[in-house]
């Protein structure tokens, strides 16, 4: 009985973990898109460059 509930928090860590991981994800996203469109409403060639980098690093 002690290995199934060794088992079964193994995988409500995990679960936990992916589920964060996502959260984070989606909040990384959201901010580089809205950076991105505030470097394209300036015209910051600089920024909008850097950004997209992270942006393709992050989905990848």
């Amino acid at each position: 009985m002690d290995k199934i509930k060794a088992n079964y928090e193994v995988m409500l860590a995990l679960a936990a973990e992916m589920l964060l991981d996502e959260a984070l994800m989606k909040f990384r996203t959201e901010k580089i898109y809205a950076a991105i469109d505030d470097a394209l409403e300036s015209r910051d060639k600089e920024s909008f460059d850097k950004l997209s980098a992270q942006w393709n690093t992050l989905h990848r």
